[in-house]
């Protein structure tokens, strides 16, 4: 089953096609990542899915309607989407605009409750930018900042969350927290999350469904086992590669080819590695 799917989609920038006649249905309570290699089209999909671009032909469907014929607030109260560079209001501080995040809630006659104050605490809570609640969002660093774009897309509480590179400008300590919440949104709350991320390894460690494009149509798609491949990371990077079975926890692991050196002052045989 898939509440929000595409058919036939083909996007464009002015005149430049990005993404042509694409068939996607993103599995209902799974974590779906779309990967692949720069200007691929990954990125336009998913902002066509959250109804920020509109379509050159075809349709993006919730529920089986047509995405551009729904009431925006109909949609914000189904889809929650974190774009890929965000801006804020200027001088706003990190409470108010985890706050935005409830705006499809509210009504003339509905205002702010305890429903929107548990939401955005729980939000920021999780986020780890509770501490940063009165800072103004100009005054944080881009890890922190991208923590409160996260914090507000989460309190916008949707059923349906839709996240553009969510690690970018993160250390990798706070990535992997940022994909473990990823994670326990979907397993104990019933999320669907779809990602774009651009690494690899961590897609294949935290998707439960895996999108691989390459020059805006999709390549394969399916459970990460099945889908990285070596072939594949060759196919669709052009990245020489091994996969082997990650350690920790047995998804696909991409060892790249032996990085080059001095043919001159390498040891014999050495820069040979993993170049077939």
């Amino acid at each position: 089953m898939s509440r929000l799917t595409a058919r036939g989609l083909t996007l464009a920038y002015e005149n430049r096609v990005v993404v042509e006649d694409l068939d996607l249905a993103v599995p209902d309570g799974k974590v779906t990542v779309i990967v692949g290699p720069n200007a691929c089209g990954k990125s336009t999909t998913l902002r066509a899915l959250g109804r920020l671009l509109k379509p050159v032909r075809g349709a993006v469907l919730l529920d089986g309607e047509e995405l551009a014929k729904l009431p925006t607030k109909a949609i914000a109260r189904s889809i929650g989407l974190l774009p890929q560079t965000p801006v804020a209001p200027e001088a706003i501080t990190v409470a108010d605009l985890v706050a935005r995040g409830r705006q499809p809630h509210q009504a003339w006659w509905k205002q702010w409750s305890e429903e929107d104050e548990r939401a955005v605490t729980e939000a920021m809570a999780r986020t780890d930018v509770a501490a940063l609640a009165d800072r103004s969002v100009d005054e944080l660093s881009g890890g922190q900042r991208q923590r409160v774009w996260i914090a507000m897309a989460l309190a916008q509480e949707t059923d349906l969350l839709l996240l553009d590179e969510p690690t970018t400008y993160l250390d990798i300590a706070h990535q992997v927290e940022v994909l473990d919440l990823v994670r326990r949104l979907n397993r104990s709350r019933g999320r669907t999350v779809v990602l774009v991320l651009h690494d690899l390894n961590q897609a294949a460690r935290y998707a439960d469904h895996l999108i691989a494009m390459k020059a805006g149509r999709v390549v394969t798609q399916g459970p990460p086992a099945e889908v990285v491949t070596d072939a594949m990371v060759r196919d669709v990077f052009g990245l020489p590669a091994v996969v082997v079975p990650d350690p920790v926890t047995g998804s696909p692991l991409v060892v790249p080819g032996a990085p080059w050196e001095d043919r001159d002052s390498a040891p014999a045989g050495a820069a040979d590695q993993i170049e077939g």
